[in-house]
C-alpha cells in the first residue's frame, strides 16, 4: 500500500468498527439499488438476513452495535445517511421492546 492509499482509508479505533461500517456500506447500496442494480427479492433477503443475525446477538453485543451506530451517525454528513443509521437499530430488531 503507498502513503496515497493509506491516507484515503480511514482508521478504524476497532475490528468491530470496520465491520459494522462495511455492513452499513453494504446495507446503504442494497437500500439505495434500484431494480436494475439489484433484484428486489434479493435484497428483501439480504436485509432480512442482517435482522436475523443481529437477533442473535446478545444484550451486550447488541448496546455496543448501538452506541456505535449513534457514533457513526453523529459522524455522518450526508442527511439521508445519517438518517439511515439513526434509523438502523430499530429497522433492523436491535431494540428490545420497551426500549
Amino acid at each position: 500500500m503507498t502513503c496515497w492509499e493509506s491516507a484515503l482509508m480511514p482508521v478504524y479505533s476497532s475490528l468491530t468498527h470496520a465491520l459494522a461500517e462495511a455492513l452499513v456500506d453494504v446495507l446503504w447500496f442494497v437500500e439505495g439499488s434500484d431494480d436494475e442494480q439489484m433484484d428486489p427479492d434479493d435484497a428483501v433477503k439480504v436485509m432480512e438476513g442482517v435482522a436475523h443475525l443481529v437477533s442473535k446477538l446478545s444484550s451486550e453485543q447488541r448496546n455496543e452495535l448501538i452506541e456505535l451506530l449513534g457514533t457513526m451517525a453523529d459522524a455522518e454528513s450526508d442527511p439521508a445517511r445519517r438518517e439511515f443509521l439513526e434509523g438502523f437499530p430499530e429497522g433492523f430488531g436491535l431494540l428490545e421492546d420497551g426500549v
